[in-house]
């Protein structure tokens, strides 16, 4: 079973308001185990960073400025998204993010049916619990030590260690008989 990990970045909190995709980032999981099958990429938002989302994820108008656009990287994107189910931190902030960029180039929206929400998750599974990232990895012993700003790539390989541990550890179903 293929299942993508996902987070992006974005130059604020509002894609309605104007606000753009600056990172995608994926990890795949097959059988839920992660795989050497990773999907990265910056994006050009085609307008100026503001200094709140610059202090979040640290990625500027001149680095951005020379990536491309969501236009050029949506096919490859979508290609590496096949029709897998989508773990996702908070879904429906991403997921809005991301139909509003296809929506922009006239593509077809991605189903919410397809995502599966880890606040979601955490919340149901840990009620009254914060269910942030941080707070997530710290209940689960998963080391962020290197995680100074937030960035795509690296946050669904956080998430794609949580959410392992959120469906039950690392191998689900396991069980080991006595002798």
């Amino acid at each position: 079973m293929r299942e993508i990990v996902l987070d992006t970045e974005t130059t604020g909190l509002n894609p309605l308001g104007g606000h753009r995709i600056v990172e995608i980032g994926c990890i795949e999981l097959d059988n839920h185990m992660v795989t050497k099958n990773v999907y990265q990429q910056y994006i050009n938002p085609e307008r100026e960073m503001p200094d709140e989302a610059f202090a979040v994820h640290g990625l500027g108008d001149e680095f951005l400025g020379g990536q491309p656009l969501f236009a050029d990287i949506a096919d490859d994107f979508l290609e590496f998204l096949g029709e897998a189910p989508l773990i996702i931190h908070n879904a429906s902030f991403d997921m809005g993010f991301i139909n509003a960029e296809l929506a922009r180039i006239g593509r077809d929206a991605i189903p919410m049916s397809r995502s599966i929400d880890t606040v979601a998750m955490a919340r149901q599974k840990f009620p009254g619990a914060q269910a942030s990232l941080d707070a997530l990895c710290r209940r689960f012993q998963i080391d962020n030590s290197g995680r100074q700003l937030h960035g795509a790539l690296l946050d669904s390989e956080l998430l794609a260690d949580v959410y392992l541990e959120l469906i039950g550890g690392r191998q689900p179903g396991l069980g080991l008989a006595n002798a």
